[in-house]
């Protein structure tokens, strides 16, 4: 997955698709979708004309993994109802900002070419639109990738899910899905000068229920682990500003969360997160001359060094762990200045 999101060269522009959908014909805009037909996405950039013919007038573009509808079949062409960016938007982010009107406007019909089209009928369409979503998540993480490519590969994720809830791709779509989205928040999030605030709720909040709804959809699975561990961020403290309030918050929520997690690939860096904030716990009631918790907190980054050791002792978070320990063990701060060596400089 990715790690982090270029928010400037993702994030939908919903002022261009509000603009673009107010030149269309009013015909274009006030066809009824179909009350049954086999859904389905474009895997490119596909071109919506007013009938089979790429002579006749282009009433829009559909982008990657929107959601289509398909109407009518005539040859190489579909009939196909399409939503449009501002459409998508408002379904899957309920906080995105509606531009230029108070209600949304109506999907777009028109005809496209079908090659490039995937339908819920289409053999292995599941596989096809996973492998072409995980495509573009990773040209999402290169900087010379397509602008929307991030928002691509979410797009795609949740067709996966809509199209093929059977399929055993489903939860992984759903989890790749609301992460990319979350990731994509919590970068725009970290730009704003509230980011650094240390109380969690002075900061906005990141939307959470394309989470909540993996956790609901896909209980007991890696995909809710996953998904968990996501949410945390939203109770994290920005600055903690030298104060043992948010440290020992954070790490009884990562312990918490190794606890009702025990198997999810995020419990080796819950863990390790837990020991950060157990070390620098060590440093800060140190400085504080409160000898008897910094002790205390130093005995609790051992044990739960320890747990790693012994429940993930090829993991890269146990080794990180364990370095932390040794610092702490050796009288070396993790958190904070090391006095004795600032002294000791000429």
């Amino acid at each position: 997955m990715i790690c982090a999101v270029r928010t400037s060269r993702v994030v939908i522009t919903l002022v261009s698709a509000a603009a673009g959908l107010a030149a269309l014909p009013v015909s274009a805009q006030q066809l009824v979708k179909p009350m049954a037909g086999p859904r389905a996405t474009a895997l490119q950039i596909t071109s919506l004309y007013v009938s089979p013919d790429t002579g006749s007038e282009r009433l829009d573009k559909v982008q990657i993994g929107r959601e289509l509808v398909v109407a009518e079949k005539s040859g190489p062409w579909l009939r196909v109802f399409a939503n449009t960016d501002v459409q998508e938007a408002a379904d899957n982010d309920p906080d995105a900002p509606m531009v230029g009107s108070d209600s949304l406007p109506p999907p777009l019909t028109g005809w496209v070419q079908a090659k490039g089209i995937v339908e819920e009928t289409t053999p292995n369409g599941d596989q096809i639109i996973m492998g072409t979503a995980a495509n573009e998540e990773a040209l999402a993480a290169d900087p010379r990738g397509p602008v929307n490519a991030a928002q691509a590969a979410r797009l795609l994720y949740l067709r996966v899910e809509e199209m093929f809830p059977n399929s055993p791709l489903a939860g992984e779509a759903a989890w790749r899905s609301a992460d990319i989205q979350w990731q994509i928040s919590k970068a725009d999030n970290s730009t704003l000068p509230s980011a650094r605030e240390r109380q969690a709720y002075l900061r906005p909040q990141i939307n959470e229920e394309p989470l909540k709804k993996v956790m609901k959809r896909y209980p007991g699975t890696r995909w809710a682990g996953l998904a968990a561990f996501d949410l945390i961020d939203n109770k994290l403290c920005g600055d903690w500003e030298g104060t043992a309030q948010c440290p020992e918050k954070e790490a009884d929520i990562y312990l918490k969360y190794a606890d009702q997690f025990p198997d999810s690939p995020r419990t080796p860096r819950a863990l390790y997160e837990a020991v950060y904030r157990l070390a620098a716990l060590t440093n800060i009631y140190d400085a504080a001359g409160k000898h008897d918790q910094s002790e205390k907190a130093h005995r609790g980054a051992s044990d739960v060094a320890a747990r790693l050791r012994t429940k993930f002792p090829d993991s890269d978070y146990t080794w990180r762990a364990g370095a932390l320990v040794y610092k702490l063990d050796e009288g070396i701060p993790v958190y904070g200045i090391d006095l004795q060596s600032v002294q000791a400089t000429p």
